[in-house]
């Protein structure tokens, strides 16, 4: 290809001038000796100012601990909020999607409020609860965290204020934080939110929106009683204040099935209903759901599909079938004596190891226990001692910064011999740190 010569001096004379080439009498243009030197030393981006100028917050430091120490096989897993692997129906779930039933599986972009199939049998499902939602007010999401994430970016604006229960599992993640939202904690007492001060706050800080896990609440795992949920509703009627419901844990009920949903007491759309097969299915399908008006699921489903284009439609398909099966509840049934079971030796644990040194009350259903110590300890001191003994904690200061008395246990994922082992191993590391 012809070049012209004017051209090629120019670039000689640019390279030159970098340093990158260098002319001799008698020898012409040759490479420099430190060409590779000049292009190692060529300064990079400040990586350091782009990280530590992102709008979303990083994460607290122990729990970013947590996530390094979880896939460690040899560690015991005392806080992890997920089912053990052997409580998952992973071979149950290839068969269902080996031989489907409802229709042929698509690969395609799902719709924007996601797979009608699925839609329709969570529709079927919330009315079994008392929630009347038609498929179209109900939008799938990867997990209820997107829920609470597409809340955030589409109703809300930044430097409103959210009304939350205290300890609260939004203070172990930053989703609402990070879009600048402001939490305010609302009084609580034996019975769940205490209705009389949700008007109050309301006024007082011009809150936006109220956010409850009213069963089996993560991380205590209390339960707000019928009585105060109708209250609460009445009040938070009276005040037009929106509620955004988390009922991850509703169907983990080991006695007795927990009181109706907020959202079953909703006569004027008040509450946003949030559920997630994460709990109670698997958490790598990253299936969750929000129902509420159909303004409001259409608005929030507009920017899930400028965000991700919609949920994997593999895991819609395989949650649809399973649900249309009435596999889950045959699921459920199982899952509810293996929690059983797992809770009655965490608290026997318990009894022969911590009963001089904490509290606790006996969960109803869910999968934590809040272990409360009777001396406040340096939480960051501990979750380091126990790590280095093999035992992985969640401490309470991960869902209150203040707290120094609290411990997050669950017994859904440690295998039994390792409840035992591990609560054993955790009181005489309390007491070594504890002694006088």
């Amino acid at each position: 290809m012809a070049v012209n010569r004017s051209t090629v001096v120019h670039a000689l004379g640019e390279l030159a001038a970098d340093g990158l080439v260098e002319s001799a009498v008698g020898r012409g243009t040759v490479v420099a000796n430190s060409t590779w030197n000049l292009l190692a030393g060529t300064r990079q981006p400040d990586w350091g100012r782009y990280v530590s100028s992102g709008a979303y917050r990083p994460n607290l430091s122990l729990i970013r601990r947590i996530n390094e120490a979880e896939p460690d096989p040899s560690l015991i897993r005392l806080g992890t909020g997920e089912l053990s692997p052997e409580l998952l129906p992973s071979t149950r779930i290839a068969e269902l999607l080996a031989g489907s039933v409802s229709g042929p599986l698509s690969l395609g972009y799902p719709e924007p409020k996601g797979s009608y199939p699925l839609r329709e049998a969570l529709s079927s499902y919330l009315q079994r609860k008392g929630i009347s939602a038609s498929p179209s007010s109900i939008l799938i999401v990867s997990g209820a965290l997107q829920g609470l994430q597409l809340i955030s970016l589409g109703l809300l604006r930044p430097g409103s204020v959210i009304l939350a229960e205290n300890p609260t599992y939004l203070n172990s993640v930053h989703v609402f934080q990070s879009a600048g939202m402001e939490l305010r904690t609302v009084p609580m007492d034996g019975d769940g939110i205490r209705p009389d001060a949700v008007g109050r706050l309301m006024r007082q800080h011009g809150a936006s929106l109220l956010y409850t896990n009213p069963t089996y609440r993560n991380p205590t795992g209390g339960m707000m009683t019928l009585k105060r949920r109708e209250s609460l509703m009445q009040a938070c009627a009276e005040a037009r204040l929106p509620v955004v419901e988390d009922d991850a844990y509703g169907d983990l009920w080991l006695d007795e099935p927990p009181p109706s949903p907020l959202k079953s007491l909703d006569s004027q759309g008040l509450v946003l209903h949030m559920g997630s097969m994460s709990k109670s299915l698997g958490p790598g399908l990253r299936i969750g759901w929000i129902a509420g008006p159909e303004p409001v699921i259409e608005r929030l489903a507009d920017i899930k599909m400028q965000t991700d284009y919609g949920s994997s439609t593999l895991s819609q398909h395989a949650v649809a079938e399973w649900l249309a099966t009435g596999c889950h509840e045959e699921h459920l049934s199982f899952l509810r004596g293996k929690l059983r079971e797992r809770r009655g030796i965490a608290l026997e644990a318990l009894e022969a190891s911590f009963s001089d040194l904490a509290d606790w009350t006996m969960p109803r259903g869910g999968f934590y226990i809040w272990l409360r110590l009777r001396k406040p300890l340096d939480m960051g001191r501990l979750f380091e001692t126990a790590l280095q003994a093999g035992v992985l904690l969640n401490p309470g200061s991960i869902y209150d910064r203040e707290d120094r008395q609290h411990l997050r246990l669950s017994y859904s994922f440690a295998s039994l011999s390792q409840l035992r082992e591990g609560l054993a191993v955790l009181s005489s590391l309390i007491r070594s740190l504890t002694a006088p």
